[in-house]
């Protein structure tokens, strides 16, 4: 059985990842940084747009700023349907 991610991954998503700069809810000068993972369709990031309005909804401190880097790690042109069996003495 393949895992939750594979097939993930065979449906279009890719691992993003976002740096996540917050301010502390007692010392607003201060910025704290938290980093976000999870498989994600871009360019409309469904995942982490949810988890943002959780974060703004739920959570004390506010947003200072969210930079995100995408990547596919399965591409279509990576899987190669294999005909035959070559063996070399």
């Amino acid at each position: 059985m393949a895992s939750k991610e594979f097939i993930c991954q065979l449906a279009g998503y890719g691992l993003t990842t976002a740096n996540i700069l917050y301010r502390l809810p007692d010392h607003p000068a201060f910025l704290q940084s938290y980093i976000w993972q999870e498989y994600d369709l871009a360019p409309r990031f469904p995942e982490l747009r949810a988890f943002l309005d959780f974060w703004r909804r739920e959570l004390e401190g506010p947003l200072h700023s969210v930079t995100v880097a995408h990547s596919r790690l399965i591409r279509p042109a990576e899987i190669v349907s294999v005909n035959g069996v070559l063996t070399l003495h």
